[in-house]
């Protein structure tokens, strides 16, 4: 029989007991990311990042947590960011095969099994390794809104209010206590930057949070501008001065 630590290697295997460490391992990953949150709300969907600034002297735009997809889907991303950059480019891709083969934009839900199908192409076959990111998948298709969560195991599932990252179990917390169907998209925004407060370190700045936002009335995703962040951040702080009333 293969030693116990045979199954702790390269090569994807299951140990005896029904494991897969290298999975186990991408999933640790993530958690050492930074941390993202995503929220339904009854007009949308929102995506918030944690940009985690490791110096001064970055210059901001290199740093990207919030990706567009098509222009209805948008991704945040927490573990590896060359990981995820390589499935972003694979949903960009499979959202355009769609255009082309179909002349529709392609549904939430199908981009995001498509995505994980290719990930967990890379749990099973020798010499791969699992990619170390997990994605938070937001979008807007035929008047819906929709939130998906993917796995580095290629498992997928839908949340109205879920996070990623380094910050999650605070985060769920605060989302299981505070999370409504009926908030509108601002309230959705003003309770993400709330609990990425929370749980970064140091307090949150405009050039260090990305918002990006799907609006079901428009159809559309996109990543919002420094001069709006910087608007809900005031509101954020103002709410929390009143003793977040």
């Amino acid at each position: 029989m293969m030693p116990q630590m045979g199954y702790d290697r390269a090569i994807t295997v299951f140990s005896p007991d029904g494991r897969l460490f290298q999975v186990e391992y991408a999933r640790e990953a993530v958690k050492r990311g930074t941390t993202a949150i995503g929220i339904k709300a009854k007009d949308g969907v929102v995506l918030l990042a944690d940009k985690r600034i490791a110096s001064r002297l970055l210059e901001m735009g290199s740093i990207e947590k919030i990706f567009l997809i098509d222009e209805h889907i948008g991704a945040a991303t927490s573990g590896l960011v060359a990981d995820a950059r390589v499935l972003i480019d694979r949903g960009r891709l499979e959202a355009q095969i769609n255009r082309i083969l179909y002349d529709e934009p392609i549904d939430v839900a199908t981009l995001a099994k498509r995505i994980c199908d290719f990930k967990q192409i890379y749990t099973q076959i020798g010499g791969l390794r699992p990619f170390g990111t997990a994605l938070l998948l937001a979008g807007v298709y035929n008047g819906r809104c929709y939130l998906f969560e993917t796995d580095p195991s290629g498992a997928l599932l839908e949340y109205k209010a879920t996070a990623i990252g380094s910050g999650r179990n605070m985060v769920m917390e605060m989302l299981e206590a505070k999370y409504r169907e009926d908030m509108t998209m601002e309230d959705a925004i003003s309770l993400g930057l709330s609990a990425l407060n929370k749980v970064t370190e140091g307090k949150i700045e405009t050039k260090s949070v990305d918002i990006g936002v799907a609006e079901i009335e428009k159809g559309k995703f996109r990543i919002l501008s420094s001069s709006e962040v910087e608007h809900y951040l005031k509101k954020m702080k103002e709410k929390e001065g009143r003793g977040g009333e």
